[in-house]
């Protein structure tokens, strides 16, 4: 059973999974843990984020929430995004990748094999 306050703890770190199953670009400001790194696969791997510098301005908050709305940039990454989106869901499926790892896994601790 998992502690009462697991849930309401853990809520956030799951908007990044969320975000890319659902094909929506990211606007990233990373802080600390693994949000450095998941902040270099949307912005420079995958194509789907954005960075806020450090030294963050009002301004340039405007202007990349635009550029992500409106612009040019924010269309090539929205199309991206929808591709992560088909990945996601094609790995989830039945006979994706996911659910037939998630099979094995069941299969092997059922069987009590490594």
């Amino acid at each position: 059973m998992l502690p009462a306050d697991f849930v309401e703890d853990t809520k956030d770190r799951r908007m990044y999974a969320s975000c890319i199953s659902a094909g929506v670009p990211m606007i990233c400001w990373p802080f600390f843990a693994e949000q450095q790194t998941n902040c270099r696969y949307s912005c420079v791997h995958w194509g789907i984020g954005m960075e806020i510098d450090n030294n963050v301005k009002r301004d340039d908050v405007e202007e990349l929430v635009r550029e992500l709305m409106e612009g040019e940039k924010g269309k090539e990454m929205k199309v991206k995004a929808m591709e992560w989106k088909k990945k996601a869901q094609e790995s989830t499926s039945l006979g994706g990748s996911s659910h037939l790892n998630l099979d094995n896994l069941v299969e092997a601790l059922l069987s009590g094999t490594q």
